[in-house]
Parts: C-alpha cells; sequence; structure tokens
C-alpha cells in the first residue's frame, strides 16, 4: 500500500440510532456515524409493526397530499369563477342586444307613427280638396 493517500482508521467509533437514541460501538475511518434504524428498533428483530420515521418523511409526504388537495380546490373554484364570469358576460351581451334591439325598435316605431300621422293629414287634404 501507498503511504498517506488512506484515510485514518479509527477502531473505536460510535454508531448512534436516530429513532431509538441506542448506541454501539465500531471501527471506520470516520469518527462518529448516524444510523436511521438499528437492529434493536428494527420492526424484522422486534416484531412490533410500526412507522420508521426519522426525518419527517411521512409527514412530508402528508403535508404535500394537504398542498395538492389545496392546488386542486383552488383550480376548481378558479374555473367554477371563470365559467361564471363567461355566462354573467353572455347574459350582459345578451342583455344588451336586446336593449340595442328594443331602440332600433323604437327608432322605427315614431318613424311609423309620423307617416301614418302624414298619410291621415294627406286624406283630409284630399277630402277638403273634393
Amino acid at each position: 500500500m501507498k503511504k498517506d493517500i488512506h484515510p485514518a482508521y479509527n477502531n473505536d467509533i460510535t454508531i448512534k440510532c436516530a429513532s431509538c437514541g441506542a448506541t454501539f460501538s465500531s471501527g471506520s475511518t470516520q469518527k462518529e456515524l448516524k444510523t436511521e434504524i438499528c437492529s434493536q428498533c428494527h420492526p424484522f428483530y422486534t416484531g412490533k409493526r410500526m412507522i420508521i420515521d426519522t426525518e419527517g418523511r411521512a409527514d412530508k409526504f402528508m403535508k404535500k397530499m394537504e398542498q395538492a388537495k389545496k392546488a386542486l380546490e383552488a383550480k376548481k373554484a378558479k374555473d367554477a369563477k371563470k365559467i361564471k364570469k363567461v355566462s354573467e358576460d353572455e347574459e350582459i351581451e345578451n342583455e344588451v342586444q336586446k336593449m340595442q334591439k328594443k331602440k332600433e325598435a323604437d327608432k322605427k316605431l315614431p318613424e311609423k307613427k309620423t307617416e301614418k300621422k302624414e298619410e291621415k293629414e294627406e286624406k283630409k287634404e284630399e277630402k277638403k280638396a273634393d
């Protein structure tokens, strides 16, 4: 082996379990090791069924699921508002069109009335002339 290229090996280091807190001694190139689970708390060795969540993975997942639900609800609400707005806009357009038609009809009505008045006046004049 070449000298000075290999890391120093420590014969007595401590390994600490993050879930149960148990400590073990072993050898490694590192001074201290941390494990997520050990043989004292692993369900296979203990026979107990449990959720192993050392770093909050289950909580993170549940949080993401809640955010996804909120985002979906917000999207549905936004889509509903869009649909409502479109329907309101259509109603407004329909009302505007109706009003425009009424205005056009009202414009035609006075013309008809004046035409009828003129016809009546002409008839009266013709009768007077006869």
